[in-house]
């Protein structure tokens, strides 16, 4: 199997890094979070700058003006973010489009994927609860027909800038089953309340109050599926991306920090722990890679395949983050250093869509019936 990027890909990687390196520094980055007023950082012209160069059109088909590409492109873009550390949500986009291509309706699709693609709207995935520890079927929230469409009532976490999104994917019960819904942020009964999350990046607690809402479609579980599984194929690539930067920093460190007369990186017990950031970085690039090539494969296999990614990246987002921390010492954990912001942008990313031990369970859950050990 060949796992050369084409030449396309490669342009586009260079043209995402190019963004990056003049358009989202440290430098900005730290300023984004500063104006958030301890509630995290959006940048409304930074996402305007992914946009302008075709991004939010990623998984947009081209017959509703998007670039109709694959989920390999999307984790080309997202590693190189990652490395950047950028903190505007362009996941949510990718996820919002590539949900609403699956499953919407043909005048929804019309309604919102060019709106998506140009950037002109911005949609959130609103499905976590206090309560639901990741279990994506359970879900208080709650949906009722109405004379004009749809109510829906209930309380969502950590929405991904909740509070500055155009609207929201909404999971409801409706008639006591799972369903997806559309609502809008200016809707009656829409209230957000924002936070600031431990990356720097902005997210609120949203309260619908039988707020009006448009259909998706009925079978929620599916497409709620679908939409955590594209985000979870999304992260693996952000976290590759975050662990380049986080042991390419590491490296410079140890080569010109001073201990007893030399560079750390004259200590073969250093040598050694940076050799194990190595191969667990090249061990989740291959997942990546893995959760990339499976986003096409059946809902069970797909789902399978993104809970096995899942858990190789949090555990090697959990040993790189940490040893960048100990082999640095006290400036790993200043704010004015960024291997600091890696290593909380990597505990949140192990926290997303599942955390490791959850994802342990369902691989183990998925083992039952093909490991044979019990036969």
């Amino acid at each position: 199997m060949d796992f050369n990027f084409s030449e396309d890909q490669e342009q586009l990687r260079e043209t995402v890094k190019r963004w990056v390196s003049k358009d989202y520094t440290f430098e900005r980055r730290n300023q984004i979070i500063a104006a958030g007023k301890g509630k995290g950082g959006f940048d409304a012209a930074s996402y305007e700058g992914l946009a302008s160069l075709g991004l939010c059109g990623l998984n947009v088909p081209e017959a509703h003006d998007g670039l109709g590409m694959g989920a390999v492109d999307t984790m080309i873009v997202m590693e190189e973010l990652g490395r950047g550390m950028v903190m505007e949500p362009l996941a949510q986009t990718l996820i919002a489009s590539r949900v609403l291509a699956s499953v919407a309706d043909q005048a929804m699709q019309a309604a919102w994927l060019p709106k998506l693609a140009s950037g002109e709207v911005l949609l959130a995935l609103a499905y976590q609860e206090s309560a639901s520890r990741y279990k994506l079927d359970a879900c208080q929230a709650t949906a009722s027909k109405a004379s004009s469409g749809y109510m829906v009532s209930g309380k969502k976490a950590l929405v991904a800038a909740g509070d500055q999104v155009t609207g929201y994917i909404v999971s409801a019960k409706l008639d006591g089953k799972l369903a997806l819904f559309l609502a809008e942020r200016s809707a009656a009964g829409v209230k957000t309340t924002p936070v600031g999350l431990q990356d720097g990046s902005r997210a609120a607690e949203v309260r619908f109050d039988n707020a009006p809402a448009a259909l998706i479609t009925p079978d929620g579980l599916a497409a709620l599926e679908l939409a955590v599984d594209t985000g979870i194929s999304l992260l693996c690539a952000e976290a590759v991306g975050v662990m380049e930067t986080t042991l390419a920093m590491t490296v410079d460190y140890m080569n010109t920090r001073k201990q007893f007369g030399q560079t750390l990186s004259m200590f073969q017990a250093l040598r050694h722990r940076v050799a194990d950031m190595k191969m667990q970085l090249e061990l989740a690039r291959s997942m990546s890679y893995y959760a990339a090539l499976k986003m096409e494969t059946p809902a069970a296999e797909r789902r399978a395949c993104m809970a096995r990614a899942k858990y190789q990246l949090g555990q090697s987002m959990r040993f790189v983050g940490q040893s960048a921390v100990q082999l640095h010492g006290g400036i790993g954990v200043t704010d004015e250093y960024m291997v600091s912001h890696c290593f909380k942008k990597l505990t949140q990313l192990e926290m997303t869509f599942g955390d490791s031990l959850h994802h342990l369970g369902e691989v183990s859950d998925r083992m039952h019936d093909t490991a044979g050990v019990f036969a």
